[in-house]
């Protein structure tokens, strides 16, 4: 189904958080958001991208994700018309810019599954109407205050309301002990992962194998993103299950990590592999050679959010993944907040990513805007 784009616009919004969220990469205290917005005939599309501030994720950051967008992505889009499926393909000539990728197809597969009256986990293949909740909790000053904060965000607040899985960041000088101190204080019943953000080397592997006795889901990216060997044999040291991150960037990744024993289970950040399409094929790819996989998450709004809990509803995600409520993060959200229950957030299944930005709420946190003709 071809859709006619008459225009795109790029939007930045300021979204301060309710917290802190401190990682390896540094500290957020508010997420530089671009919104996509792509304008037909016979309809909107949106979309965010979830690149940071800076190239600390990966190498794409947010103003360079608008320029490229501006400068390339937007103008190889064809005048008469594209299929979201083909977007991807007609962006292939231009090397990397993922998440600027991701956002672009995304928008215009909204616009496209608007029109045709279907959602988006319809489309991509879900197989669930709700889905289980985790929450991450990042880097702290220090022991008292990760255990005050695992207590009042993430149990006495969050897993009252149900959040099935913690995710504790982690970073060299700040891993064995805090993870055994939240061992202690919240029991064994607790499920508990980490997060190291490619922040050791194999060097570290002994010390890595310390975690093993706290009985974790997962330990996600230990090591540098290319360094994909070298978890083959990290795995072969450690007996908590690896997940890969920001070494998955495309199915081919994903092949290549699972033919080389680097990984038993994959994280899928849409943005990170260049959109939904891709992350479904992901999907396929290690549910066919019994990779569990679960859905990462960016800090969304609403947006990206709807849109990762239709990828999370897919039978392969058998994992909890990071697709908390609007308020984890936001005191208040650009789209409807999303509200768990029971420890799940319900599949939209309105025409689409199955919300939209209200308007109000938008204009309020916009700081700049920019449209693009076709």
């Amino acid at each position: 189904m071809k859709i006619k784009i008459s225009g795109i616009e790029l939007r930045r919004i300021a979204m301060p958080l309710v917290a802190p969220f401190r990682t390896s990469f540094g500290v957020e205290t508010s997420r530089d958001v671009l919104v996509v917005r792509v304008v037909t005939p016979d309809g909107e599309g949106w979309a965010e991208c979830a690149a940071m501030s800076e190239p600390r994720y990966c190498s794409e950051y947010v103003d360079g994700a608008q320029d490229v967008l501006r400068k390339f992505l937007i103008p190889a889009l064809p005048k008469d018309g594209v299929d979201a499926a083909a977007v991807g393909r007609i962006l292939e000539p231009f090397t990397g810019h993922h998440m600027a990728k991701s956002a672009l197809e995304t928008a215009v597969l909204d616009v496209q599954l608007r029109v045709a009256g279907e959602s988006f986990g319809s489309y991509l293949g879900a197989s669930r109407d709700r889905v289980p909740c985790g929450v991450s909790v990042g880097i702290m000053n220090s022991l008292p205050e990760l255990l005050d904060a695992v207590d009042r965000y993430a149990v006495d607040r969050y897993v009252a309301e149900g959040y099935v899985r913690i995710k504790l960041k982690i970073e060299p000088g700040w891993d064995i002990e805090p993870v055994r101190a939240v061992r202690e204080r919240f029991g064994d019943d607790l499920l508990l992962q980490v997060d190291a953000n490619a922040a050791y080397t194999l060097v570290d592997a002994q010390h890595l194998a310390k975690l093993d006795a706290f009985d974790l889901l997962l330990i996600e990216q230990p090591l540098a993103n290319d360094d994909m060997v070298q978890h083959a044999q990290l795995a072969r040291i450690l007996r908590t299950p690896i997940c890969l991150d920001e070494s998955i960037e495309s199915a081919a990744d994903a092949a290549a990590a699972i033919s080389l024993g680097a990984c038993s289970i994959i994280n899928v950040k849409p943005a990170r592999v260049g959109g939904y399409l891709e992350a479904r094929r992901i999907h396929d790819l290690a549910r066919a050679h019994g990779i569990p996989v679960w859905c990462g998450g960016m800090l969304e709004t609403g947006i990206g959010r709807a849109a990762n809990v239709a990828l999370a509803a897919l039978p392969g995600f058998t994992l909890p993944g990071d697709t908390s409520g609007s308020h984890r993060y936001f005191v208040t959200d650009i789209t409807p907040p999303f509200v768990l229950s029971d420890g799940h957030l319900d599949v939209p299944t309105g025409p689409g990513l199955g919300t939209e930005p209200l308007t109000e709420l938008l204009d309020e946190v916009t700081t700049a805007r920019e449209w693009i003709a076709l």
